[in-house]
């Protein structure tokens, strides 16, 4: 690992020492970063890239209706478009993209990730059949595996580390918002002009964008590994996972999207089914609330990201797993309050948390992983989050909820749904070990 621990100047003998983090590599190579005007138009691009990235994640859902009406898809037909197939598919096709973005060229990498995503958008707009909306689909998950590490190789490269917290944040702010726009926008542009106007629209704006970043963003030369040895991206990310520090972090990944998914996949269904909310209502309040949320939440958990690291401790995890933990209380008791207000208000911490988790967790899995490895690291906490949770979390959650109801027993929803804060609490543990880790990982660098 490159990232070193060097007592800070100026610290009076017999006082505890405060611990700066730094890497040489990064030293070196320092008149890359960006200031100013540069700074800012870095994070334009990034924010939009992000951004066009959520909007097309989320089409499917919000044009899944006209879609399946036109097409005469199945209801299993639309789980695959949108479920297990793309979350496999996005998720370990993250690896070797971000391979690529680590040793080469992360722009390249980028700027081709959207090209490619952007046009399989477009091209779902032109789909006669299921086959080739799926082949399209397929397409959309290739190019954004590689968004999100791409987005991170350069911004561990152009940003300082005093700074990358918040940049990480700011770029992952680009995801509430995206979903926001996705929903609101898809909806009106399918109602108003039809399902395929909204993809090839969609499609259309991410390629601007992608021209876009190609300018702004600048050249950014590959890392240069001070080990000449070539090694495969397989054998660095086991290497990666061996890590304590790491596994935790790993660990806590997976434990999240189990809240994470099926708290998004049936927050809403709740409300109308418990509180009898109309879909109108309830998608209004828990689609603004998300969206403040994910916005607080991205801003404030990377600048708290940033002032921890500076800190000198090598704490990087506590404040989001204690987050985790208030969180499962608070979602617990909405799931058997009577009042459906007082319910979605103790649904706010769920929210706040998920975001809020964003940039600790990506920024903590770059110190471990060091320099030169960061876009590997976000792959990994990808795949974490990305595969088992979405593709089990919202089954389990059905089951559950299935049974009670075939067993007469009463909010059997909500009973499925007690899954969220159980794995709620996991996560908060498995931060609280990883924050320990870390934070022992690194003095000992």
């Amino acid at each position: 690992m490159t990232e070193i621990i060097a007592p800070s100047t100026g610290t009076p003998q017999g006082k505890k020492n405060k611990y700066k983090i730094y890497s040489p590599a990064h030293k070196e190579s320092s008149s890359e970063e960006a200031h100013g005007w540069r700074f800012i138009a870095i994070f334009v691009a990034l924010f939009l890239v992000s951004m066009i990235c959520q909007i097309d994640r989320m089409l499917p859902f919000i044009l899944a209706e006209s879609t399946k009406e036109e097409l005469s898809l199945s209801d299993t037909q639309i789980g695959l478009l949108t479920g297990v197939a793309f979350a496999v598919c996005y998720s370990f096709l993250s690896l070797p993209l971000a391979r690529a973005a680590d040793r080469g060229s992360p722009r390249l990498v980028l700027v081709l990730c959207i090209l490619g995503w952007s046009a399989m958008t477009a091209l779902g707009g032109l789909a006669a059949s299921f086959l080739f909306l799926a082949f399209s689909r397929f397409g959309v998950a290739f190019g954004e595996a590689g968004g999100t590490p791409a987005g991170h190789a350069i911004i561990a490269r152009k940003i300082g580390p005093e700074r990358r917290g918040l940049a990480i944040g700011l770029f992952a702010m680009g995801i509430p918002l995206g979903t926001m726009v996705g929903f609101a926008a898809g909806g009106t542009i399918s109602d108003t002009f039809g399902w395929r106007t909204a993809l090839i629209g969609a499609g259309t704006m991410g390629a601007l964008i992608a021209v876009f970043a190609l300018v702004v963003l600048g050249p950014t030369p590959p890392f240069k590994s001070a080990d000449p040895r070539s090694e495969s991206f397989l054998r660095s990310s086991l290497q990666l996972l061996s890590s304590q520090a790491f596994r935790w972090l790993f660990i806590g990944a997976v434990a999240g999207s189990f809240a994470a998914a099926p708290f998004y996949a049936f927050a809403t269904t709740f409300l109308i089914r418990t509180h009898g909310y109309t879909a109108s209502e309830a998608g209004l309040a828990f689609g603004l609330l998300q969206g403040m949320m994910g916005i607080v939440g991205t801003l404030a958990g990377g600048r708290l990201f940033d002032r921890a690291v500076s800190s000198g401790t090598g704490r990087v995890l506590g404040p989001p797993g204690v987050l985790f933990l208030i969180a499962s209380v608070t979602t617990a008791a909405a799931l058997f309050t009577p009042v459906g207000w007082i319910s979605i208000l103790l649904l706010v911490p769920s929210m706040l948390s998920f975001a809020f988790m964003l940039p600790w967790g990506f920024g903590a899995a770059h110190l471990v992983a060091g320099k030169g490895k960061e876009a590997m690291a976000t792959s990994l906490v990808m795949i974490g989050s990305g595969l088992l949770g979405p593709a089990f979390g919202p089954l389990i959650v059905g089951m559950i909820s299935d049974w009670a109801t075939a067993a007469q027993i009463p909010n059997g929803l909500g009973l499925g749904l007690l899954t969220i804060p159980v794995a709620s609490v996991l996560t908060g543990l498995a931060m609280l070990i990883a924050n320990r880790r870390i934070s022992v990982s690194l003095r000992r660098s």
